[in-house]
């Protein structure tokens, strides 16, 4: 399994879901966060296993929330972009890439 690494403002994007998720009940915060740690280690596992969305960039949608981690795999690790809302401004994100 490779080692991860989150862009600073993925990491922001990620806490500032689970604090919304938390706000509304603490359960659904746990269950939101442990749905995108579960998605992150799959993503580690299998890199390759999840759809290409603009190359070298892929994406794994979670199952219940409106999310999706957009990801590439460098050699070393899997550098996660975003830790994205599906329903807010697409591609905001593309300036991350390196």
């Amino acid at each position: 399994m490779k080692p991860y690494k989150l862009h600073p403002q993925a990491a922001a994007e990620y806490a500032e879901a689970k604090e919304y998720y938390t706000g509304i009940r603490s359960e659904l915060g746990e269950r939101f966060e442990a749905e995108i740690e579960e998605l992150i280690t799959a993503i580690c596992r299998h890199p390759q296993e999840y759809r290409e969305y603009d190359p070298p960039l892929r994406r794994h949608f979670s199952r219940n929330f409106p999310y999706a981690i957009f990801y590439y795999e460098e050699p070393e690790r899997v550098w996660i972009v975003s830790v994205m809302h599906m329903k807010r401004r697409p591609g905001y994100w593309k300036s991350r890439m390196k």
